[in-house]
């Protein structure tokens, strides 16, 4: 049996340009809010940035099929990218104006299978510390009945973005 699946995405070069013109917090609600486009990336995979607060960030995917590995169960990118978002956006969300970031590093470890049967699953992202140029989150992935599934630390660089 064929399976298919289609999806559509907008411009990326608009929540590109959005970046920094208010502080992390703002943009991040701005996605939320469905003002400044979301990444392309969440399309794709079929995640979406569900609640944002300053230095907390929660992505969340129910999982299909197409997000499988050989051995029938979700592959492991899927469950990183969702962690390196989470923590990733739990530092931007702590990021004044004018500022941006980068993930040096992730750190993850894979707990627990992930299947279509799992049903929709979370990613908790949270800011450990933050210095002027480094940033320490973490981020968790729950299922419903917020059993961990994977967690995963990540070192963020944090810097003054470019002025037009």
């Amino acid at each position: 049996m064929e399976r298919s699946r289609t999806y559509d995405w907008e411009d990326p070069t608009i929540s590109a340009a959005a970046v920094g013109q208010g502080s992390g917090l703002e943009f991040l609600r701005e996605i939320l809010a469905g003002r400044v486009p979301s990444p392309p990336v969440g399309a794709t995979l079929g995640f979406a940035l569900e609640e944002v607060d300053h230095g907390r960030a929660v992505f969340s995917l129910v999982p299909g099929e197409e997000h499988y590995n050989p051995i029938g169960s979700v592959h492991g990118g899927i469950y990183a990218t969702m962690l390196d978002s989470a923590a990733g956006c739990a530092v931007q969300s702590t990021l004044p104006q004018g500022m941006g970031y980068t993930s040096l590093d992730l750190t993850v470890k894979f707990l627990r299978p992930i299947t279509v049967d799992t049903g929709k699953v979370r990613a908790v992202g949270s800011v450990l510390s933050s210095g002027r140029r480094t940033a320490l989150a973490e981020a968790q992935l729950l299922d419903g009945s917020d059993r961990l599934l994977a967690h995963a630390t990540s070192t963020c660089m944090v810097f003054p973005l470019p002025t037009a």
